[in-house]
């Protein structure tokens, strides 16, 4: 991988759009000191992932976004982008990572024009044994801090440097995907068995319903058979009625004659 241009607006001291390219060979920045020298550096560590405001010499994430001066108002944003070429001599493959920050709205990334998170930007680096905390980016008192590194500090560095940090990176995203799927395993089974004690629950309620419908349907038919007898019996008294009623008229009609 290799880096052919940076721009910046709006970061630090850079409150206007500047280009820095580098060609093949070695390229270098010189200037008095608070010209913004240091502030290419930040730029560089700052798109390639830093999220921290006191390495980047600042209290918060905002204080990359110029502040202003008695003749400049303050810019409400700042973004840095770097043109990379992952390719070789013979195939040449460019790529553009982007990172902005609003006031007030956080920061954003995007490579090659499409929105990405922070992890995906941090990964790209990895895989070219760079990145925000790579040993090659060398700022201020990072000598010391080199020298005085624990023995972790220094086996990350040689890791980076031999282009296995992306392998480090993509194993730890893979061991934090497999915890995550135990554990939604386990809330899996929990729910199983929340649905096996519903589903028991529903059985039951099921079976009593059944019972409740054979029942109604026998309390239906027996209900039908007495409304029949009692219709029964209420014809045949009316039919006895009027015959004694017939009987009783002859009677009467035999007695007038």
């Amino acid at each position: 991988m290799q880096i052919k241009r940076l721009r910046i607006a709006g970061f630090k001291s850079f409150v206007d759009p500047a280009d820095l390219r580098i060609e093949p060979g070695l390229t270098g920045v010189v200037g008095p000191n608070g010209c913004g020298k240091s502030n290419l550096l930040e730029a560089l560590r700052w798109t390639m992932g830093e999220n921290s405001a006191r390495s980047l010499r600042g209290a918060g994430m905002e204080d990359v976004i110029f502040a202003g001066t008695a003749t400049r108002p303050p810019r409400a944003f700042a973004e840095v982008s770097i043109l990379l070429d992952t390719g070789d001599a013979a195939n040449p493959d460019e790529r553009e990572v982007v990172r902005r920050i609003e006031r007030g709205a956080g920061s954003a990334y995007r490579i090659d024009g499409r929105d990405v998170r922070a992890k995906d930007v941090a990964l790209l680096f990895a895989d070219a044994a760079t990145g925000a905390h790579s040993p090659a980016l060398v700022s201020q008192n990072r000598i010391g801090a080199v020298i005085a590194a624990k023995p972790a500090e220094r086996r990350a560095m040689l890791e980076e440097a031999a282009g296995i940090a992306g392998l480090h990176v993509r194993r730890k995203d893979a061991e934090q995907k497999l915890r995550a799927t135990e554990a939604n395993l386990l809330r899996l089974d929990e729910l199983i068995a929340e649905q096996d004690v519903r589903a028991a629950a529903l059985r039951r309620q099921a079976r009593a319903a059944d019972r409740y419908r054979a029942l109604s349907e026998q309390i239906r038919v027996a209900e039908g058979r007495m409304i029949f007898a009692r219709w029964r019996d209420a014809v045949a008294a009316a039919d006895a009625a009027r015959a004694e009623a017939q009987a009783a008229e002859a009677q009467v009609a035999a007695a007038t004659a």
